[in-house]
């Protein structure tokens, strides 16, 4: 065989072989980079998980506890403080959301609750579950009977129907929906009476207090304190 064919076909053989092996040093080195930042995503995955420690949540949680009282039984002022204690976790979140988003005015709220990470929320949310502190029991007693009445029947009258089918016959709440057992009974009157300067304030993204409008417009005022007093008496 010509001596020159030899060459030109080793060599064309020496420049495949190069070229496969920068092939394959590339092939390892992009395989790399990806693996390396599949691991940095996870580490950040994990970094936010563990982002906030126990230390930090029960430091805010204190910090809620200054205004919302004790064991979040709520608090008797100038300005009822409401109960959050034992409250449903999905209506707090939404609730702190809402008043980030301005869809509930409260600027003492709103500036709290814009610094609040998901997990915090998530975490404050979930402790204020838990807590189990008595009833606020500050309603007048005398009120209880007739409050009692609306809450598990309703005002047909007023085509206003039992709150028990919505917040359960113990008031406890789920989901969205509030728990009601136990609340402050001046707070309750104070919401209940202005529900539509409290609540709800964009219209174009409605959320699970718009089905309230028209019950507490339907209430007259001594309906809506029946039904404070008789659910502040509430366990």
């Amino acid at each position: 065989m010509d001596r020159s064919l030899v060459k030109i076909s080793t060599q064309g053989g020496d420049r495949r072989r190069r070229i496969t092996k920068a092939l394959r040093v590339s092939a390892i080195t992009q395989v790399a980079i990806l693996l390396g930042a599949l691991s940095l995503l996870g580490l950040d995955a994990r970094t936010q998980a563990f982002a906030i420690s126990q230390g930090e949540v029960a430091a805010k949680l204190s910090y809620c506890l200054d205004c919302h009282g004790p064991s979040g039984q709520g608090y008797h002022g100038y300005f009822a403080i409401p109960r959050l204690a034992g409250q449903q976790t999905a209506y707090l979140e939404n609730q702190l959301r809402a008043f980030v988003e301005r869809r509930r005015p409260n600027q003492i709220m709103s500036n709290v609750a814009h610094v609040l990470s998901p997990a915090m929320i998530a975490a404050l949310a979930a402790d204020f579950r838990s807590l189990k502190p008595r009833p606020a029991a500050d309603g007048p007693r005398e009120l209880v009977s007739s409050g009692e009445k609306i809450f598990q029947e309703g005002v047909p009258d007023a085509n206003v129907a039992a709150c028990a089918a919505c917040h359960g016959p113990q008031a406890l709440g789920t989901g969205q929906i509030p728990r009601l057992a136990g609340q402050l009974y001046p707070y309750l009157v104070k919401e209940l009476s202005n529900w539509g300067s409290e609540r709800g304030q964009i219209p174009s993204r409605p959320d699970s207090s718009a089905i309230m409008g028209p019950v507490a417009h339907s209430l007259s005022e001594a309906q809506v304190r029946a039904v404070a007093a008789y659910l502040s008496n509430m366990k």
